[in-house]
């Protein structure tokens, strides 16, 4: 178990890492990105120590969407459209969580 969360951590901060670099590029402000790597890097742990009986992929893409909900109200108060690009990005990220996490820590 140990070791699966040390797995989910990894992974998480992995994703975060790679969601963050087009977010430096567009001169957003750090505590957006900030919110957007320990999205990633929770979501990890979250993968890593839930018992939801779901597809690996599936699994990747809910955790991340729950983790990111409640900030969606704050992110889209003023500018819902930002919110399409975020859930783009939690979609695919999610994915490919999902399914690494299953491969690499079995």
């Amino acid at each position: 178990m140990k070791n699966n969360i040390l797995v989910g951590l990894f992974l998480g901060i992995a994703a975060g890492v790679l969601d963050v670099i087009p977010m430096l590029l567009q001169g957003l402000s750090w505590d957006a990105n900030l919110s957007a790597f320990f999205l990633w890097v929770v979501s990890g742990f979250m993968l890593a120590i839930s018992n939801l009986k779901l597809q690996p992929i599936l699994k990747g893409i809910v955790i991340p969407f729950i983790c990111l909900l409640p900030s969606t109200f704050i992110i889209g108060w003023n500018n819902p459209f930002s919110l399409l690009p975020i859930g783009g990005m939690t979609l695919i990220l999610g994915a490919l969580l999902g399914f690494t996490y299953n491969k690499v820590a079995r």
